[in-house]
């Protein structure tokens, strides 16, 4: 692989600018160093254009939807333009309807609650496991991992034809691995659920902070995404598509703001009348600056340009893969192959080194923060280790202390706030530990590698 040359970073917009790109941590050899952060994949750090926005807006809030006052009418419209912007930076059919939620999470256990009787589900090994768990009351089949584009189609299609066709079915699947970073066929994938008379719910988690993402133009019936992965603080995510299983569903939970009418009957309990829009799953007071947040972090990232944000990630990613394949002990960890289209988002192991000691000598020795682990998609991290798929662990933490066997990766994850000194130094920083070991002694601490202290 060759190494991305000076002049091609010349073709590519700056970084976007983010919160904590001037903070600097103490390293235990002594001194401080401006932290780069490169782990955009569990959460990409706030936008400053976003926070602004957030700022600017505190001073006027107020409760949404029920209050007559000046700033809760200014906030309900805040809340309800936010819904719209979202809505059109998905590109959602007409009749589509928008639930915000608290994260990815909570969007497919929102999904989950909908489902219609009898409704069987198919997703495959390799999801994370916010949308490969939330399905354990319906009838799933788990899908092996596919080690192709071609043959997840294939998969899918030969498990749907073998489901009852007169049924409810829902194909759950990622845009982008929180893993490996690659695409999935999600267009492919959609056109063979639809052709067995299937749904689709689109995990673009990992995929929204990176590309575009056009429902209409994908053909998926819901997408689920968070906002702390968009560039946008605070517990926020979305649930966004078809509305007649959320329409027909009960309410994801009971409360004011849910409910169109309540009244008690003689028997002494009472009965309710649900709304039929967005409102229903949306019970309680709403996360009105969370909305807001990914609202504004939405219209940041178009006005920015994807093209461009998506041309300046491919440099970078090729930059790191061109560092790590210089190193002969780095595996990068692949489903599809070197050639798989993918976003910032890159695991690895390096022979010799338990995974936690090498992410915590990064970060003490050189101030890099990655993560290591199995980030909370087991099934497929032990796949893609040669482990057995079914053994548990706890999600993050390491299994074994440092120089012991352990089946887990480090990943190294970024976007468009990331400087290309942090690209560079983390390269440097790989090439050197593997080069000549930590400088510095490490011991484990619940569960965790840590600098040895004395």
């Amino acid at each position: 692989m060759s190494v991305p040359t000076a002049a091609a970073a010349r073709t590519v917009c700056a970084p976007l600018s983010v919160l904590g790109r001037d903070v600097t941590v103490p390293l235990v050899t002594g001194g401080e160093v401006t932290y780069a952060a490169l782990d955009y994949a569990a959460s990409a750090p706030a936008l400053q254009r976003v926070w602004d926005d957030v700022a600017a807006y505190a001073p006027y809030y107020g409760s949404v939807h029920r209050g007559a006052g000046y700033l809760s009418q200014l906030s309900t419209d805040l809340f309800e333009n936010a819904r719209r912007t979202v809505t059109g930076f998905l590109d959602c059919r007409p009749d589509d309807q928008l639930v915000f939620t608290r994260s990815t999470t909570d969007s497919l256990n929102l999904l989950a609650r909908a489902l219609p009787a009898g409704c069987q589900v198919f997703v495959f090994e390799t999801e994370h496991h916010a949308s490969l768990l939330p399905w354990q009351d319906a009838r799933v089949t788990y899908l092996d991992a596919p080690r192709t584009h071609g043959q997840a189609v294939e998969t899918l299609e030969r498990a749907l034809a073998g489901r009852d066709p007169h049924g409810p079915a829902l194909v759950c699947v990622t845009g982008a691995s929180n893993v490996t970073g690659e695409l999935w066929p999600v267009r492919e994938l959609a056109a063979a659920a639809h052709a067995h008379g299937a749904r689709i719910v689109l995990d673009a988690a990992q995929l929204a902070p990176h590309h575009p993402v056009s429902v209409r133009d994908l053909d998926v019936d819901w997408i689920a995404f968070s906002g702390h992965k968009l560039y946008a603080p605070f517990g926020a995510g979305v649930l966004a598509g078809r509305a007649d299983w959320l329409t027909a569903a009960d309410p994801y939970l009971a409360g004011g703001g849910a409910s169109r009418k309540v009244t008690r009957r003689e028997d002494g309990g009472v009965d309710v009348e649900w709304h039929e829009s967005a409102a229903r799953h949306e019970a309680g007071s709403p996360n009105v600056i969370g909305a807001y947040a990914i609202a504004s972090a939405c219209k940041a990232l178009t006005e920015a340009g994807f093209d461009d944000l998506v041309a300046r990630e491919e440099y970078l990613i090729a930059k790191v893969r061109a560092g790590l394949a210089e190193v002969p002990q780095v595996k990068v960890l692949s489903l599809f192959g070197d050639d798989a289209p993918r976003v910032g988002v890159i695991s690895f192991v390096v022979e010799g080194w338990n995974s936690s000691h090498f992410a915590a000598a990064l970060s003490a020795e050189y101030g890099i923060g990655v993560r290591d682990g199995l980030f909370c998609a087991h099934p497929l991290v032990r796949t893609l280790l040669g482990g057995d798929p079914q053994t548990q662990g706890e999600c993050g933490a390491p299994e074994a202390a440092p120089g012991e066997k352990s089946l887990n990766a480090i990943r190294v994850s970024f976007g468009a706030g990331t400087p290309d000194e942090h690209v560079d130094r983390f390269v440097d920083a790989v090439r050197e530990l593997v080069r000549d070991g930590a400088r510095w002694q490490y011991r484990t601490q619940d569960g965790r590698c840590v600098p040895a202290v004395g």
